[in-house]
C-alpha cells in the first residue's frame, strides 16, 4: 500500500503528465515538430491500432495472392473430385462419391458451389474422377468460374486460420511475436498455394491448430475452451483421416491444461489425483464432442445415412482392420479408412526426389522436400523458435502444445505411401510459425533485428514467385524455375497451368502443330488446345511443338524420354510445363 507521501507524489506526477500533454498540444498548434521521444510515446499509446493495421495488411496481401492464384489456375488433379462430390452433396444428398475422405471439407467447398449453381444431371453413373470432369467440362458450366467459387470458402478459411496463428503466438510472446508468426504464415508459399485450392489439406491442418490453441487457452479457463477444442478436433477428423494421430496428443494436452488450471502440485500424488481425474474426464468429454462433430458432418449430407460399400472394397486384415472397426464413427468413415488402407497395399506410386525417380516411398521424403519448398529465412526462424521454446523458461510449458503435435503428425505422414508433395505436411508451417515467435522472447535488440531481417527475406522470396506459388523452391535450390529438377507432382506440377498454356500457345505459337503430354485433370480441348498424343505415333512423325508436364518429364522413360532427349526446350509455362521444339 502507498502512504500519503507516495500518493501525493503520484498525484503530482499525474498533474505533471496533464501539464506536459497540454504543453505538447500547444507546441503542435505553434507548428513546431514533436521530439522523437514524444513521437514514440504517441506510437505506444496507439500500439493496439498499429497492431490491428499490421494484421490487416499481412492478411490483405495474402488474400490478394490467393485470389489471383485461384483465378488464374486451371483445376488441379484432386479438385474436380472434391468439387464434383460437393455438388452431389448439394443436389442429391448422397455419400456415394469420395468415401475415402470425410464430408466436412467438401461441405465447406459446397458453400461456394452453391453460389455458382452448376448444372449436373442427377444420378450420374461414372466414378468420382469421371464425375468431376463431366461437371466441369461436359455440362456447359463455366469451369473457371465454378472453380473460383469452390476455392473461395477455402481462401476465407485460410485467412481465418492466420488469425489463429496470430492469436496463439500473441498468447505466448505478445504483439511483436504475433506479427512475426503471422508474417511467416501469410508469406508461406505452400500455405498460399494450397490455401487457394478446393482441397482438404489446409482446412485439416488449420482445424488441428485451432484445437491445440484452444487447449492451450484452457490452462486458464478449461470450462470455456475445452468444449470448443473438442469441436475443432472433430472438425479436423471430419475433414481428413490423416488427422487421427492428433487425437491422443490433443487429449493429453487437455489433461495438462486442466492440471495447470487447477495448479496441481507435482510432488503430492494424493493432492494431484483429483485434478488428474478431472482432466481425464474433460478429455473424455472432448472426445465425445469430436465424435459428435464427425457424425453431424455425415448426417448433414444424408440424414438417413444410406450407404452401400463399393463393390471393389479391398480386404484389409490385421491391426488396421481392427482399428477401423473399433472406432465409434459412422460406417462410412470406417469404410473410407479401409479403402485408403487397401489402396496403400495395392498401388505402387512413382516417386521423384532430388532428380532421382524411384518406385514406392522414402521415409525421409517429406523433410527433404520441405528443405526445397520452404523459404530459407523461414527455415532459420523455425529452428531458432523451436530452440527458444525449449530454452526460455517461461515458454517451456508451450513446448508440448506447439512441437509435440508437429512431431507426431510429421512422423505419421512420413510413414505414408504417397511421396507426392509437401501438402501432406502442410501443418508444419502452421505450427512452426507459432514456434518462430519465441525468438522475440529473447528480449535482446539483436533478436528483434535478426527476426525482422529474416521476415523481410521471407517476404521478398515469397513475393518474387507471385503468382506461381505451387512450384516454389527457395534460392538454395534455384527458385521456382528449377523446382522440377528436384521434385514433382503437387510440389511443382499438379495440372494447374492448362489455361496459361492455352494462352501461351495462342500468343506465341499460333497455327503450329502441338503434341501434348499433360499430367492433370483438366480438359485441353475445353481451353482451345488442339493437340495430339505423341506416344500413339512413331517418333519420326512427332514434329513441331512437344509440350510436356514437368511431372511426366521427371519420371519419363522409354519413348517419352527419347522424344524429350531429341528435342530442344524453347519455353516454359508457369514453371510446370515445358515446351520443346522438334525439327
Amino acid at each position: 500500500m502507498q502512504g500519503p507521501a507516495a500518493r501525493t507524489r503520484a498525484a503530482g506526477s499525474g498533474s505533471g503528465a496533464v501539464q506536459t500533454e497540454t504543453a505538447d498540444s500547444a507546441t503542435e498548434r505553434d507548428g513546431r515538430p514533436r521530439r522523437p521521444a514524444e513521437r514514440f510515446a504517441a506510437l505506444r499509446r496507439h500500439r493496439q491500432l498499429v497492431f490491428v493495421l499490421a494484421v490487416v495488411a499481412l492478411l490483405a496481401q495474402m488474400a490478394v495472392a490467393m485470389v489471383t492464384t485461384a483465378r488464374e489456375q486451371s483445376p488441379t488433379t484432386d479438385e474436380p473430385v472434391y468439387v464434383g462430390t460437393a455438388t452431389v452433396y448439394l443436389k442429391e444428398h448422397s455419400l456415394r462419391y469420395n468415401p475415402e475422405h470425410p464430408p466436412l471439407g467438401k461441405l465447406i467447398i459446397a458453400t461456394g458451389v452453391l453460389v455458382a449453381d452448376p448444372h449436373l444431371k442427377q444420378g450420374f453413373p461414372g466414378d468420382q474422377s469421371r464425375l468431376g470432369r463431366h461437371l466441369l467440362f461436359e455440362t456447359g458450366n463455366d469451369a473457371q468460374r465454378l472453380m473460383l467459387w469452390a476455392r473461395t470458402p477455402m481462401i476465407v478459411l485460410t485467412l481465418l486460420f492466420g488469425l489463429v496463428v496470430c492469436a496463439f503466438a500473441r498468447d505466448l510472446t505478445g504483439r511483436v511475436g504475433a506479427l512475426a508468426a503471422l508474417a511467416l504464415y501469410a508469406f508461406s508459399p505452400d500455405v498460399i498455394a494450397h490455401g487457394s485450392l478446393a482441397t482438404l489439406d489446409v482446412p485439416a491442418a488449420g482445424f488441428v491448430l485451432t484445437s491445440v490453441w484452444l487447449t492451450w487457452r484452457a490452462r486458464r479457463r478449461p470450462g470455456v475452451y475445452l468444449p470448443l477444442a473438442g469441436a475443432a478436433l472433430g472438425a479436423a477428423l471430419a475433414t481428413k483421416m490423416t488427422t487421427l494421430p492428433a487425437v491422443p496428443v490433443v487429449l493429453l494436452l487437455a489433461v495438462l491444461s486442466v492440471l495447470a488450471a487447477r495448479r496441481a502440485p507435482r510432488h503430492a500424488p494424493r493432492r494431484m489425483a483429483r485434478p488428474l481425474a478431472l482432466g481425464v474426464a474433460w478429455a473424455a468429454g472432448m472426445a465425445l464432442i469430436a465424435v459428435a462433430v464427425v457424425w453431424a458432418s455425415y448426417l448433414i449430407v444424408d440424414p438417413r445415412l444410406h450407404w452401400t460399400a463399393p463393390a471393389d472394397m479391398p480386404k484389409v486384415h490385421g491391426l488396421r482392420a481392427l482399428a477401423a472397426d473399433l472406432l465409434p464413427l459412422p460406417r462410412e468413415y470406417r469404410d473410407g479408412m479401409l479403402l485408403q488402407f487397401g489402396k496403400a497395399e495395392i498401388v505402387v506410386r512413382d516417386g521423384f526426389l532430388y532428380g532421382r525417380p524411384y518406385n514406392g516411398a522414402l521415409w525421409y521424403y517429406l523433410p527433404a522436400a520441405l528443405l526445397v519448398k520452404t523459404p530459407l529465412g523461414m527455415l532459420a526462424l523455425w529452428a531458432a523458435g523451436a530452440a527458444g521454446l525449449c530454452a526460455i523458461r517461461r515458454l517451456r510449458p508451450a513446448v508440448p502444445y506447439v512441437l509435440l503435435p508437429t512431431a507426431v503428425l510429421l512422423a505419421s505422414a512420413m510413414t505414408g505411401d504417397r511421396d507426392l508433395g509437401v501438402r501432406y505436411a502442410i501443418f508444419v508451417p502452421f505450427f512452426l510459425a507459432v514456434a518462430a515467435a519465441a525468438v522475440i522472447a529473447v528480449r535482446r535488440r539483436w533478436a528483434y533485428a535478426v527476426t525482422a531481417t529474416l521476415v523481410v527475406f521471407v517476404g521478398v522470396s515469397s513475393l518474387s514467385t507471385y503468382p506461381y506459388y505451387l512450384p516454389y523452391a527457395n534460392e538454395a535450390f534455384g527458385g521456382p524455375a528449377k523446382t522440377h529438377l528436384w521434385l514433382h507432382d503437387s510440389n511443382v506440377d499438379w495440372g494447374q497451368d492448362l489455361a496459361r498454356l492455352a494462352e501461351r500457345l495462342r500468343q506465341r505459337y499460333p497455327h503450329e502443330t502441338v503434341w501434348l503430354v499433360y499430367k492433370g485433370s483438366g480438359e485441353p480441348s475445353y481451353y482451345g488446345i488442339h493437340a495430339s498424343d505423341p506416344l500413339t505415333v512413331p517418333p519420326g512423325k512427332v514434329r513441331g511443338l512437344l509440350v510436356v508436364s514437368d511431372t511426366a518429364a521427371a519420371t519419363a522413360e522409354g519413348p517419352l524420354a527419347a522424344l524429350i532427349d531429341s528435342s530442344r526446350a524453347v519455353d516454359e509455362v508457369g514453371h510446370s510445363i515445358t515446351i520443346y521444339r522438334r525439327p
